[in-house]
């Protein structure tokens, strides 16, 4: 009996200690999760529920390739509204050109017969001259295409007649367009003397009109205004063959607006003392809009990039010569020599064949001597290219 008793009163001790250390544990467990809960959760983000960790995918779900985009598209650059007289727009269009119209015989001798033209350009009529050698056709063309002269003072052929004739009598036929604006033709807009190029393409696309021309021999001659025209020619159209460039306009619009201005604006001259390009006549009735366009595009690099063919020499075929004088210059309505420089050193840069020819002490236009060798070297120029 006294065993039993004692064997009863172990076991009911032991049992106590043992409910101690399990209260003892569990209580050092609770206090152990709550330290490693506030380590690793932040204090201010309450740990996902069981519902949101269910609703978490498990596997990537390929996004479909219709959804619509994350970010708003970019918005379309706004076109230059003057868009059309850039190179790029003047490419894109179509200069098939419309028929010749011959006039009235203005002369007649033994070398050549020159008639009154005219002919379709845009929505105009554009007036010019014609010399139609004697002999049997068809003949290789040469266009001469006219500096800036005063319109007041201006006449059909003027600034070119001379270099016309030359070329009648050695067998070319020849035709020497009235800009817009100028002679007898109708005036219309020329942004960038755009316009004065739209017309000599349309006369190159009408050439075929005239069973006396060969297009297929076509060379240009252009004096100062008309050499930077024919340099804008040759950078979008590949119809001609050769080109003669006599003391010319820069092929960089940038130099033209910084010796002469954008244009003259409605009431502007440089008779009267502005500081305007007298060729560039801005149209009293332009819309604001293009107004501001233009403005703002003559002083915009990267407008002016579009519009002046020395930064497009790439598209250049024809072989061409550049005659300047050393004196040119002199006056604020001729042409520095370094243009004609920057114009040379730009085509050898492009791999562009040209012959460069200086002549001492002359000035925009050549007197004696000089004038008879520039005409020989465009002459013989012209019959190495177009009758081979």
């Amino acid at each position: 009996m006294p065993i039993l008793l004692a064997l009863l009163l172990a076991l009911l001790l032991a049992a106590c200690r043992a409910e101690e250390t399990t209260t003892a544990v569990a209580s050092l467990n609770s206090a152990t999760t709550a330290v490693l809960q506030a380590t690793l959760q932040p204090t201010t983000t309450p740990p996902p529920t069981a519902a949101a960790t269910e609703s978490v995918p498990t596997t990537l779900v390929p996004v479909s390739p219709t959804s619509p985009p994350t970010t708003a598209p970019l918005p379309s650059p706004t076109p230059f509204p003057l868009a059309a007289y850039t190179i790029d727009g003047m490419r894109a269009r179509a200069f098939s050109g419309g028929a010749i119209r011959i006039g009235d015989l203005l002369e007649q001798n033994e070398s050549f017969s020159r008639y009154a033209i005219s002919y379709p350009s845009d929505d105009l009529t554009i007036g010019g001259v014609m010399n139609i050698p004697v002999g049997d056709g068809p003949f290789p063309v040469v266009l001469l295409l006219h500096g800036y002269v005063e319109r007041d003072q201006y006449w059909p052929g003027a600034d070119t007649w001379q270099a016309a004739e030359f070329f009648a009598r050695n067998g070319y036929l020849t035709i020497a367009p009235d800009f817009r604006s100028w002679g007898i033709s109708d005036s219309g807009p020329s942004f960038f003397h755009m316009g004065l190029v739209a017309d000599t393409l349309n006369l190159i696309g009408a050439l075929p009109s005239l069973p006396q021309a060969d297009p297929q021999r076509l060379a240009l001659w252009g004096h100062s205004m008309g050499g930077g025209i024919a340099t804008k020619v040759l950078v979008i159209d590949d119809r001609v063959r050769a080109a003669v460039l006599y003391a010319p306009n820069s092929a960089d619009d940038a130099d033209l607006i910084d010796r002469w201005g954008p244009g003259c604006l409605p009431g502007q001259s440089e008779a009267a003392g502005d500081h305007c390009n007298p060729a560039e006549v801005i149209p009293a009735d332009l819309p604001d809009k293009l107004l501001a366009a233009y403005l703002a595009g003559a002083v915009d690099p990267a407008i002016l990039r579009q519009v002046a063919p020395i930064h497009h020499l790439a598209a250049v075929n024809a072989p061409l010569q550049i005659h300047i004088g050393t004196a040119d210059g002199a006056s604020l309505t001729e042409t520095p020599p370094d243009w004609s420089r920057k114009l040379q050193d730009a085509l050898q840069a492009a791999g562009k064949e040209t012959a460069y020819f200086t002549y001492p002490d002359q000035g925009h236009f050549f007197q004696g001597e000089a004038w008879s060798t520039l005409m020989n070297r465009s002459l013989t120029f012209f019959e190495e290219v177009l009758q081979s």
